[in-house]
This record gives structure tokens, C-alpha cells and sequence, in this order.
């Protein structure tokens, strides 16, 4: 049965373009259009059992975006929703602020119609409504039925599911799975931490920018080392997450610069449409911003960092993994074991938008770790201690 499609967009012109491009999909329908928030709401609040998913503008006469999501929370209302965001700084800002308030992830807007004709809008629209409805991306996309079968990815020697790496939007959790925290011997060197040159580098996805107001937030502007993140995000995004977490967070926070030097109590976000990888530079650690190709459709990848970090002379680099679709990181950290030493968090199903990249992490037995989101921040600063003298 195909999956049932809200589209809110106060433009005439999108809603007949969107609604074209999820027609053509026989796995989607478009069930009702909205021409504003207000309107959108009063279809969700009537009918939000008969939707898979919501097509969300921000920018609207009567009621914008943000306001929907609003009410949406503020009635309790748990129902599946996309953006179509803007490249512009007001709308990658708002964009932040619609996933911090539970929409599940976005699409960017063309800029023009010529753009939203173009086959890469439309793929991506697909590929994150396949996310979204829990539908297998390599599922058959005309109405014939066929039996489906497992796929798996072959990483050097780890073998990553490809189905079933989506989770509930609203419980997280995969069908018949239960919540299990996986460990394993903690390789981490003995003595006291403050000796120990460490560092934090941490890799997330679809679910990641409200992942990480639970974990960024929480960390002491004492952290006893720096930390390296790279957020799945287009071009002109992450600027936008680094300040917003800046501005709630005790350590700070910004979007990397080529050359930044790594410091204790900072965290770099990998700029969105680029590469980052950290090289030594005499005694220090600095940042490289590259623009090398995408790796498996992602740029930034975390496998690039994480393999990046192969070289280096960290005394421990304690990997982090939260909620994203895919598996992105597990290559990287799988090779950065090993020639150094690592300590590996991933978290829990319970608690992921998506349980992808956390689970192909914890499947190929690399976590020593599974945690919950709201105690990643312990974790980590379990892992790396915090400096005596303060800041």
C-alpha cells in the first residue's frame, strides 16, 4: 500500500512540483495539499493517523513552519515530518530550530525551477521519504510486489546490513528489537588522564542536530580534550548548528576553519559540502578543509576523519557515534583500531531517530559502549576526565 503524503507549501507552484515527483513513486500519495501552517494543522489534528509523513515549508502566511511544530509538540501530536528548507542563512538557521523541535530531517529547496525540475531534487526528496516511511530504498518503485530480500554492504572485512537500518520515527526503535548494551574490554591506557593526550571525534546523522543537544550541552567547559564532529549537512547549514549549540553549551563550539589548532574545550563541526581531516603540525593538531570528492554520497564523511586520524599520536581517541541512517564511521574507526588505541560509544536504539550508524558500529563489535542519548555526555567524560585547573 503506498505510503500517504501531507504537503504543506504556501507556494502553488512547489505543491504541483512535489506532488508530481512523489506521484510518480507508486510506493507514495500524495493524500491532501495545504497552502498554509494554519491549514496544514487542522488537516494533522484531524487526520494525522491517515499520514506517513508531512511535507513541511517554513516560511508561510497565517502560521509558518516553526509554528506548526510547535503545536504539533505542544499537543502531543507525534507525526512524521520533512522540511524544504532554503540555502539562505536566515533559512538554514530556521531550519535548526525545526529540527531541534522534531522534524526528522530536510530537504533543501531549489532556488529556482530549472533546479527543482533537475533529477538530483527529486532523488533526494525520494531518498529521504524512503528514510522517513521506514520503506527499503532498494524496494521495487513500480506497484509489482516482490519478495524482498536481505542486502549487505561489503566493508573490507565488516559486512553492514543495508534493510532494516531504519528506525521508528517515534520510538527509535527497530521491529522485534530490544535494547542491549554491547562491551568489551576497555583498551584505554592506564594512569592518571591528565597525563594522556586525548581527543574526541564523533560522527551523526538523519536525527542528528537534536542528538546532539542532549550531549554538546552537557560537557564542561573543562573537557580535557578537543573534540571533532562531523554532522551529515549540506553547504550552508552547520555554521548555523555550531552557533545554536554554542550559544547553549559551556564549551565552545564553532564550524571548522582550515588551519584551526585543536584545542582542549572546543568542538569542531566538519563545514557542510567539504572534508575534514585533522593532521599534526609540530606539537600541535590542526584542521584540513578539503574539497576531495564525496565518499558514498557524503560530504562531510566521518570516515574520512576518522581514517585521517590513523597517523596521529593521541594517547586515546574516544569515537562517538550517534542516531544517522547508513554507516558511516564504521570503516574509519574499524581502521583507526587498529594502529591506535580508541575507546568506541555508540548509542542505543531506544533512543535513535535512525538506528543505522550506531548499530553498524555496535554490529561490527566495535562499541565498548552502548549508552542511551542522555548519557553520552557522562560517557564521554568518563572517558577523558576534565581539567584540574579549570579553564
Amino acid at each position: 500500500m503506498a505510503k500517504k503524503i501531507l504537503i504543506c507549501d504556501d507556494s502553488a507552484l512547489m505543491r504541483r512540483l512535489i506532488s508530481d515527483i512523489i506521484n510518480s513513486d507508486k510506493r507514495f500519495e500524495v493524500k491532501d495539499l495545504a497552502c498554509n501552517g494554519l491549514e496544514g494543522l487542522d488537516l494533522i489534528v484531524k487526520n494525522h493517523a491517515d499520514y506517513d509523513c508531512v511535507i513541511l515549508d517554513i516560511n508561510m502566511p497565517k502560521m509558518n513552519g516553526l509554528e506548526l511544530l510547535e503545536q504539533l509538540q505542544k499537543n502531543r501530536i507525534k507525526i512524521t515530518v520533512l522540511m524544504v528548507s532554503t540555502l539562505t542563512k536566515e533559512g538554514a538557521n530556521e531550519t535548526i530550530i525545526a529540527l531541534e523541535r522534531g522534524a526528522l530531517d530536510f530537504v533543501t529547496k531549489p532556488e529556482n525551477y530549472i533546479e527543482a525540475k533537475g533529477g538530483t531534487f527529486k532523488e533526494r526528496l525520494l531518498e529521504k521519504l524512503c528514510m522517513a516511511t521506514g520503506i527499503d530504498m532498494e524496494e521495487p518503485k513500480t506497484a509489482a510486489v516482490q519478495k524482498k530480500t536481505d542486502s549487505t554492504v561489503d566493508f573490507g572485512s565488516l559486512r553492514v546490513s543495508k534493510n532494516t537500518n531504519v528506525a521508528s520515527p517515534m520510538t527509535g526503535k527497530l521491529p522485534g528489537q530490544t535494547t542491549k548494551n554491547v562491551y568489551k574490554p576497555h583498551k584505554s591506557l592506564q594512569g592518571s588522564k591528565a597525563q594522556k593526550r586525548k581527543l574526541v571525534a564523533l560522527a551523526c546523522s538523519t536525527g542528528g542536530p537534536r542528538a546532539l543537544q542532549s550531549v554538546i550541552p552537557r560537557l564542561p567547559a573543562e573537557m580535557d580534550a578537543p573534540m571533532v564532529l562531523v554532522q551529515h549537512m549540506p553547504k550552508g547549514f552547520t555554521n548555523s548548528l555550531a552557533q545554536r549549540l554554542n550559544d547553549m553549551s559551556k564549551v565552545n563550539v564553532k564550524e571548522a576553519a582550515d588551519g584551526d589548532v585543536l584545542k582542549k574545550g572546543w568542538v569542531y563541526i566538519a563545514p557542510g559540502g567539504t572534508q575534514m581531516r585533522i593532521n599534526k603540525q609540530g606539537n600541535d593538531y590542526v584542521i584540513v578543509i578539503t574539497n576531495e570528492p564525496a565518499r558514498g554520497g557524503l560530504k562531510p564523511c566521518a570516515d574520512i576523519m576518522y581514517e585521517s586520524l590513523m597517523e596521529s599520536s593521541f594517547d586515546e581517541i574516544t569515537c562517538v557515534v550517534l542516531t544517522g541512517m547508513g554507516a558511516d564511521g564504521t570503516v574509519g574507526i574499524g581502521q583507526l583500531g587498529e594502529k591506535n588505541t580508541i575507546y568506541v560509544i555508540s548509542q542505543d536504539a531506544a533512543s535513535s531517530v535512525v538506528y543505522g550508524m550506531p548499530k553498524a558500529v555496535a554490529e561490527a563489535k566495535l562499541s565498548d559502549e552502548v549508552q542511551p542519548l542522555e548519557q553520552i555526555a557522562e560517557a564521554i567524560i568518563k572517558n577523558v576526565g576534565v581539567l584540574n585547573n579549570g579553564r
